[in-house]
């Protein structure tokens, strides 16, 4: 049998035959409406605008040996389940890398070193930003190339300072997240009410909210950990409301054939109906839909994190807050009133999801120093009033 047959059957349905394989069968798995006929050993799927190209191009063979050496490191990326914002960081530093080695697979440790070094020296870039770039091009040698990489020498390391956190007041929380409205205010009460960083925040699904026992799971947090974090009171109520606006939303999408939600993984295969179900979706919609490039369903997406961060800026300069903070601060400066609070140092760990306990020492620093661990010697000499002037 050829590698995939399309024919028309029934009005509004196409008739799918292909050779048999485990990655097949899962791909038919995947798309909404297909249906399996055992009398004639065939799956159909429903016809439309585009329908057989789309067939074609999921039965098409992946790019493995393509002749871009970026499809190749993003297939390799994908296999090894690379998040998407990683792939696309490593994919960036292997473009750079190859502007300035058209030959990559002739370069070795002396032309990654010139490269790093480069950047430190040039760019001035953070220690941070250049072990990215190193960890890119190794995984580029090593897992694409396949060629083994050794001690990189010589390179001019960037300077990694210690930087403390952006930790804003109680009174300066207050006054930002008063200036927010509707759903961003929710999401930035989250954001300082659960310690819950920005990404976590934009893709809680409705069946990670526990009212019953006033927690969220976080799923998927960073490092790919899932983890346990309160439920502010202060936020069940308007997250009540919200969620209803929510559902209601949710069952005009289903009348118009819509309401399907993008979920992680493969469980769409293995479950074909969980995308549509209440508890998948996201907590924090987008406003509109976008078209799925594989399938070509039509999904609804989270809400984009930009819109949060814009609303918070907004309101933090309207509060003449001058302080650096972005939406992370309220994470920041949810771990540093704990502390404040009397809550011990693992418990916080918990909560913020760190492997390690000394990342979240870090709070502690801010805590213990400057304005409120220890007293200046100033204030013993009675340099006050109008002795400035």
């Amino acid at each position: 049998m050829d590698l995939l047959r399309i024919e028309h059957g029934e009005p509004g349905r196409l008739i799918v035959r292909f050779r048999f394989s485990p990655e097949g069968l899962a791909k038919i798995k995947g798309i909404p409406g297909r249906r399996w006929h055992a009398e004639g050993k065939f799956w159909s799927v429903p016809a439309g605008d585009g329908a057989e190209d789309r067939l074609r191009a999921l039965f098409s063979p992946p790019p493995i040996h393509g002749d871009s050496l970026e499809e190749k490191a993003r297939h390799a990326m994908r296999a090894r389940h690379f998040s998407p914002r990683t792939e696309d960081s490593y994919s960036g530093w292997i473009q750079r890398f190859v502007a300035k080695n058209p030959n990559p697979e002739n370069a070795a440790e002396a032309e990654i070193g010139r490269f790093l070094t480069s950047l430190a020296v040039d760019g001035r870039v953070s220690a941070s930003t250049q072990n990215q770039a190193l960890n890119a091009l190794l995984f580029l040698f090593r897992e694409v190339l396949g060629k083994q990489i050794g001690l990189v020498n010589g390179v001019v390391r960037a300077d990694r300072p210690v930087r403390l956190p952006v930790v804003l007041s109680r009174q300066e929380v207050r006054e930002i997240v008063g200036r927010m409205g509707g759903t961003t205010r929710l999401m930035a009460t989250l954001l300082y009410g659960a310690g819950l960083r920005l990404m976590e925040c934009c893709r809680l699904r409705v069946k990670d909210i526990d009212f019953a026992q006033n927690q969220i799971v976080v799923r998927a947090g960073k490092g790919d950990k899932d983890r346990y974090s309160m439920l502010p009171a202060a936020a069940v109520e308007p997250l009540r409301s919200h969620l209803e606006r929510v559902r209601l939303q949710h069952q005009d999408d289903l009348a118009a054939n819509l309401g399907s939600v993008e979920l992680p993984n493969a469980l769409a295969r293995k479950y074909p109906n969980a995308p549509k179900e209440w508890g998948w979706q996201w907590v924090f919609p987008a406003t509109g839909h976008y078209t799925d490039a594989v399938t070509g369903e039509r999904r609804r997406h989270h809400l984009h994190e930009s819109v949060l961060q814009k609303s918070f800026r907004e309101a933090r300069l309207a509060a003449r807050i001058a302080k650096p903070a972005g939406c992370h601060a309220l994470r920041h400066s949810f771990a540093t009133h704990l502390l404040e609070d009397g809550y011990d140092i693992r418990t916080i760990q918990e909560l913020l999801g760190h492997s390690n306990v000394t990342t979240t020492m870090i709070y502690t620093h801010v805590l213990n120093r400057g304005g409120r661990g220890v007293k200046s010697p100033a204030d013993g000499l009675g340099l006050v009033g109008d002795q400035f002037g």
